[in-house]
């Protein structure tokens, strides 16, 4: 298999004289490159094409409070890189007024490979899904004309703009093409699960590991599909429903009864880092979410018959397989993508 090569690994920057005499930047596209162990995105990428000043102004919208009512609450406070762009160790989503969402914070990586967002799916699309937050009254609590006229006040956010697009303006459509482009380059596929599959150098797995693997392949990828680790399709995997939050999850969108209790299987790229876990943060630790997938899986409404296929409803395993698949899962940590400086902050 061919070698994966980003375009996180150099950015060019070139550049030409104006009419008087100043130099100014040239945007330049940047390359999208499927990893070869990868399904094809869902998301059409050429309709947002990322370039080299759209990444930039992506980035720096995605780490600036000003996306928010007061200020203080950036899409980076709740998806933050060192956990693979999830809330590590907080249940649900904080915001503005120190305020609490309903859900735990999803990861953000590979999402020109999903086609729907959120554990509800409340977004399809990669531009359009940061409305959902901004609009959110307890998580960014602000709304896209009041963020413009912020950002037109800013001379930095103004030449931004101006190199980014061709019609150099500061406007809602562009600021969230401009976040979709940042989100379109996260890419997370150099872990040492991918190497291995890969053949490439680092890609060696221990024998429990291997053994994780395969236990995971009979157990547990029929959902957590393809390289992707997960089939993007909303699912009822049994959790007692939480009787403070009355979270129907699919069914909120959709309004259908046969979508209560589905949320959209997440991905398992990272996952040693993005604890808690479900959608409601309730399982602090990969053990207990297979000590509940074992024994603690209910028959609630819409239950998947993937879990009823056995004399007891789950997925029967012993503490050595448990073990195993959790060391499994281990490999698929992604640290180049968790300490890739191009996703940091820049001023």
């Amino acid at each position: 298999m061919k070698k994966i090569v980003y375009f996180l690994s150099i950015l060019s920057v070139l550049s030409c004289q104006d009419d008087n005499g100043e130099y100014i930047e040239i945007d330049q596209p940047l390359d999208f490159i499927i990893p070869s162990n990868f399904p094809e995105p869902v998301q059409d990428i050429s309709y947002n094409a990322p370039t080299q000043k759209g990444f930039e102004l992506g980035r720096k919208l995605f780490y600036d409070g000003r996306l928010s009512r007061d200020g203080t609450v950036s899409c980076s406070f709740c998806h933050e890189q060192a956990s693979a762009f999830t809330h590590h160790g907080h249940d649900f989503s904080h915001g503005v007024d120190n305020l609490e969402g309903l859900r735990n914070a999803p990861a953000v990586q590979n999402m020109a490979f999903q086609g729907e967002y959120f554990y509800d799916g409340a977004s399809s699309s990669l531009e359009m899904l940061s409305i959902v937050p901004i609009h959110n009254p307890v998580e960014m609590d602000e709304n896209l004309e009041s963020i413009v006229l912020k950002l037109k006040q800013d001379p930095v956010y103004v030449k931004l703009f101006s190199q980014a697009f061709a019609n150099k303006e500061v406007s809602s459509g562009n600021m969230l093409k401009a976040l979709g482009q940042f989100m379109t380059m996260m890419v997370s596929a150099n872990s040492r699960y991918d190497k291995y599959v890969r053949n490439e150098a680092g890609g060696t797995l221990s024998t429990q590991e291997l053994q994780g693997r395969a236990l995971f392949q009979t157990n547990c990828a029929t959902c957590h599909a393809t390289d992707l680790f997960t089939d993007n399709k909303f699912r009822n995997n049994g959790l007692p429903p939480n009787p403070n939050l009355n979270d129907l999850g699919r069914e909120t969108v959709t309004g259908f009864a046969y979508d209560r209790y589905k949320f959209k299987v997440p991905s398992l790229r990272n996952v040693a880092l993005t604890a808690p876990y479900m959608h409601d943060g309730r399982f602090g630790s990969l053990q207990s979410v297979l000590n509940f997938y074992a024994s603690g899986v209910q028959n609630t409404q819409n239950l998947d018959p993937l879990l009823q296929q056995h004399p007891t409803l789950g997925i029967p395993l012993n503490q050595q397989e448990k073990e195993a698949i959790i060391a499994f899962l281990k490999t698929l940590t992604d640290e180049e993508f968790v300490s890739n400086p191009l996703f940091y902050f820049r001023t």
